[in-house]
């Protein structure tokens, strides 16, 4: 952490300054992001008075822990999507939610599909599995990509946000004493109206609005060979599912660990649950589908997918690793705890003044994690000394964070640009679209939190 001299005002304007400064690069004078992002975190890292000496080590800090996430992830889902895309097996799960839910509820059936999938499975990686899918039904029905992929995106997030076994909110739950299960049916039962009105509806509404085509990077110049059928419906969600089973061993004997029912430190959980950590998981489903494909197709020609597969990555994850950068410097330079002190007395009922704290950092410093734990953090003794509180209301308390760590993804968030260079959209459409859709996810999950606060 830099000791700085500075105060949460000083901060707070040099944090809003440098969003400002990034933008009008980006957009005005149209420098390519990853330079822009770089330029600013020098600057902002000066600005916030890092020493000279610490500047380079904190931005190489923010961009290797953001890239150590996320390209592994990125890489492999990569993979996943691909191979399901050449061997027809995206347009086989297409063909039969189209034929399941009918062509005008393809976004209702992605959705769905995506909130199920969304269960276990982190935001990340569901949504990078998942985009094949998507844009082989925007390919097949045409239409702005946005009206397909904002109701699986949203659908994720908010799963992601709200939900145990996600890592934030049982987080929450463990600082702040909540019953995990309990937490479980409250967060899913928040989740599903929330995602209808924040993702759902505003996502066919800004598929009218914006008209998006199919990224480039799925028109790839490695053909599907039509002269080999498709896989069967079954193999393609063993593929999909195979990931999910994966990862539900890590998160989910993770929850157990934290409610107590077993011993997190004994070897066979910490074995499962290296088995079930995304990379791993990711990788061993990776090596699958190249076996279950491998009777279909040449190892050549799966070789040559693979490849594919990684050349129109590399721009998404080293902007994500630059954004990631940003988030890190301002984190770095102590705004989130000169914010939270400011805010800490601020009088407001318990779980209104969780939401704010909670939002504030998560504008400020752009990782919705450390809003959340941060803010759980800070909560938790105001939690404790607060009488009469029953479950549903502790319950009540960890959605609001949530919620406020979830509003207001823009340029210090890696994930702003990870769905932003996807799906490639640019900076201003993503702030139209994908920043509108986390804030009324964020702000109706805290009203329905409020509303169940009030009646329960």
């Amino acid at each position: 952490m830099n000791e700085t001299t500075l105060g949460a005002g000083p901060l707070l304007g040099i944090a809003a300054g440098a969003v400002l400064l990034l933008l009008l690069l980006i957009i005005r004078f149209r420098l390519h992001a990853f330079l822009a992002l770089v330029l600013v975190s020098i600057a902002t890292a000066l600005a916030t008075q890092v020493p000279y000496d610490k500047v380079v080590p904190t931005l190489l800090t923010g961009f290797g822990s953001t890239l150590a996430a996320v390209a592994l992830l990125v890489g492999l889902g990569a993979m996943i999507g691909r191979l399901l895309e050449i061997t027809g097996g995206a347009q086989v799960l297409a063909d039969t939610l189209i034929n399941k839910f009918g062509e005008k509820r393809a976004p209702f059936a992605l959705g769905i599909a995506s909130l199920l999938f969304g269960f276990p499975i982190f935001f990340d990686a569901g949504l990078i599995v998942m985009l094949p899918i998507i844009f082989s039904v925007a390919k097949r029905f045409g239409g702005s990509t946005l009206t397909y992929a904002l109701p699986a995106a949203g659908a994720f997030a908010a799963m992601h946000a709200l939900v145990p076994p996600h890592p934030g909110p049982v987080a929450a739950a463990d600082l702040l004493g909540a019953n995990i299960g309990l937490l479980v049916i409250v967060g899913a039962i928040i989740a599903l109206p929330t995602w209808y009105f924040g993702a759902y509806l505003f996502g066919l509404w800004a598929g009218k609005r914006f008209n998006l085509k199919i990224p480039s990077s799925f028109l790839t110049d490695v053909e599907r060979d039509t002269s080999v059928a498709p896989p069967p419906f079954s193999l393609v969600m063993t593929i999909l599912l195979l990931p999910l089973v994966l990862i539900f061993l890590d998160t989910g004997l993770n929850t157990l660990s934290v409610m107590g029912t077993i011993d997190g430190s004994s070897d066979w959980v910490q074995f499962l649950r290296m088995i079930g950590k995304t990379p791993v998981a990711l990788l061993i489903t990776v090596l699958f589908a190249l076996i279950a494909f491998s009777g279909r197709h040449t190892r050549k020609h799966l070789e040559k997918v693979c490849e594919g597969a990684l050349g129109p990555i590399c721009s998404i994850i080293l902007v994500t690793g630059a954004g990631g950068m940003f988030g890190g410097v301002l984190r770095s330079s102590g705004i989130g705890d000169a914010l939270a002190a400011t805010l800490s007395d601020t009088g407001l009922p318990v779980i209104v003044a969780a939401f704010v704290i909670s939002a504030a950092l998560r504008v400020a410093q752009g990782s919705a994690t450390v809003a959340l734990t941060t803010a759980a953090a800070l909560m938790a003794p105001t939690v404790a000394a607060t009488p009469g509180l029953s479950e549903f209301d502790l319950c009540f308390i960890v959605v609001a964070i949530a919620g406020g760590a979830t509003v207001l993804s823009h340029v210090n968030d890696s994930g702003f640009w990870l769905v932003s260079r996807f799906l490639e959209m640019d900076e201003k459409t993503t702030l139209k679209t994908w920043t509108v859709m986390e804030t009324l996810l964020g702000g109706i999950a805290f009203l329905l939190a409020l509303i169940g606060s009030l009646i329960l």
